[in-house]
């Protein structure tokens, strides 16, 4: 099949349609992205919120994300998929868990055709909040759903969009928002509704000691006890973050099979911590990395993610906690595993045609090339991939995306991100740019 890495080896005897001449070049696995928040593309380094934490940074971005409509999650998915695409992602999730009352609700299935126009393997995640403001949380009331709303477009995008079979090129997850935006009855429901349907479940945890804070306060518990209560640990899990779990509860994570994204340029962005990787890795938990939302990194650029998960954890934990060829296969099969994608994320005949080079003959790898592998992470200026094939097609060539117009997604998304200020702006009358 087409999809497929038939053979692996030197002078190989095939008739190809399309030969790549990949002399200079390091050719991996692509890289797995298991967090991210496309619409946050149109939001980035806003200065009402580069120098504050997690909680004032949400309170503060809802009122401009309230302004989301559909033109601007199609083109923001473009944006974020183009990111990932040329820094080397050939498998992406997103988790989408807003969904403004004044605008249409099918915009995951924007995201869905945004993502097959471009080419990548998708694994969108249909998030949720049914926790305003007016009940005890952050997001304002014209931005969160009923638990009714929810469980049934749950149930339509399973149904309609979900491809469970190997090689598929979009699964649909469920993702509760957070513990402090969704009731417990929706984090019940939507773990049975996942179990009954056969599909993961994701959601952000542990990320700031405010979170810590909140949880043992409101609930009585630290954030995965709550979590284990609502019967959300296992192998079909995955959570975002998860800088603030103890030895304990590392133990718990490893037992149960119960995955991480690991989001290091994000927490540092924030000042929430630094995950404890190496010790996560040593205990057996799944562990894969991602670049999260784009208004709190604020880039889809996964070679810079994985190159910040190299060095972030020598600080604290020695220099030699991390390696370079680690780091990478944390970034590849770390990241199928935690996503159930056994097809994807090694070389291997019979895998997934989900192939990246990078080119080695630039200025920044020069005098590097005594371990090339390495030299993409600790050398380098330039993180785009000469070429990306996702599922045998050519998506990436020459460091230029080749199924879309990337010049009209810069446009269009300047566009929208203005609009979406101006009007947030004019509504609440917060400085967002003072």
């Amino acid at each position: 099949m087409d999809n497929k890495i038939k053979d692996i080896g030197e002078r190989l005897n095939y008739k190809a349609d399309n030969i790549i001449d990949a002399t200079n070049k390091l050719v991996l696995p692509g890289f797995v992205n298991t967090h991210h928040h496309f619409y946050q593309t149109l939001t980035r380094a806003i200065p009402k919120v580069q120098n504050v934490k997690l909680f004032d940074w949400l309170i503060n971005l809802y009122e401009v994300w309230r302004e989301l409509t559909p033109e601007a999650v199609y083109i923001s998915t473009l944006l974020a998929l183009g990111e990932l695409m040329l820094t080397g992602c050939t498998t992406t999730t997103d988790h989408l868990y807003l969904f403004p009352k004044s605008q249409p609700k099918n915009l995951i299935e924007i995201q869905i055709k945004a993502a097959s126009e471009i080419g990548m393997r998708f694994h969108p995640t249909r998030g949720s909040m049914s926790r305003s403001k007016a009940n005890g949380g952050l997001p304002p009331d014209d931005v969160v759903q009923t638990e009714m709303e929810i469980i049934e477009d749950s149930i339509y995008l399973i149904e309609k969009y979900h491809n469970p079979h190997p090689f598929s090129m979009c699964r649909i997850a469920l993702a509760p928002c957070s513990p402090f935006s969704v009731t417990s009855e929706l984090l019940k429901e939507t773990a049975k509704l996942a179990r009954m349907k056969k599909v993961r479940l994701h959601t952000h945890l542990a990320e700031t000691q405010d979170e810590i804070d909140f949880c043992i306060e409101t609930l009585g518990m630290r954030p995965l006890a709550y979590m284990e209560s609502m019967d959300w640990l296992g192998s079909d899990v995955w959570y975002a973050h998860c800088v603030h779990l103890n030895d304990s509860e590392i133990k718990l994570m490893a037992e149960t099979g119960t995955g991480v994204a690991h989001c290091p340029t994000s927490n540092l962005r924030l000042g929430s911590g630094i995950a404890p990787i190496p010790k996560m890795l040593e205990a057996g938990v799944p562990v894969s990395i991602a670049v999260d939302g784009s208004a709190s990194n604020d880039a889809s650029d996964m070679l810079a993610e994985i190159r910040m998960a190299l060095l972030v954890h020598r600080i604290g934990t020695g220099v030699d906690s991390t390696n370079a060829l680690q780091m990478l296969r944390v970034a590849t099969s770390g990241g199928a595993k935690v996503l159930g994608h056994n097809e994807i994320g090694t070389l291997e005949i019979d895998k997934a045609a989900d192939v990246i080079m990078f080119d080695l003959n630039n200025l920044g790898y020069a005098g590097a090339l005594h371990d090339p592998l390495a030299a993409i992470l600790f050398a380098g200026y330039d993180h785009r991939v000469h070429t990306n094939i996702i599922n045998g097609e050519i998506t990436v060539q020459n460091g230029q995306l080749v199924k879309v117009d990337t010049y009209h997604i810069i446009n269009e998304a300047n566009r929208l991100s203005k609009g979406m200020i101006e009007r947030a702006i004019k509504k609440t009358g917060i400085d967002f740019l003072g």
